[in-house]
């Protein structure tokens, strides 16, 4: 019995990539938030979704949100991620 060779594992993420990735999903809470505060996510009065709709809204708040933001947003990730850049130690 032949056993297959072990699959290398990916390389673990660059900082790089994780300060992108930290900086997106810091512009989809922002978002989030100004959604939420726009009243969105709210159930309306006539044709409303009922208590169902009134428990998942928040996630399709942020499902929003972060769809936004990995679309490039408001810009607010790029200057997030220049400053975390800044601040680290691979520069």
């Amino acid at each position: 019995m032949k056993i297959p060779p072990l699959q290398s594992m990916p390389p673990p993420p660059s900082t790089h990539d994780r300060l992108q990735a930290a900086a997106v999903e810091l512009e989809a809470a922002f978002l989030a938030e100004m959604l939420k505060s726009a009243g969105l996510g709210k159930a309306r009065v006539s044709f409303g979704g009922g208590a169902g709709e009134d428990q998942f809204s928040s996630f399709l708040v942020q499902q929003q949100a972060r769809q936004m933001a990995q679309s490039g947003g408001v810009g607010l990730s790029e200057l997030l991620f220049q400053s975390l850049m800044e601040n680290s130690d691979d520069t």
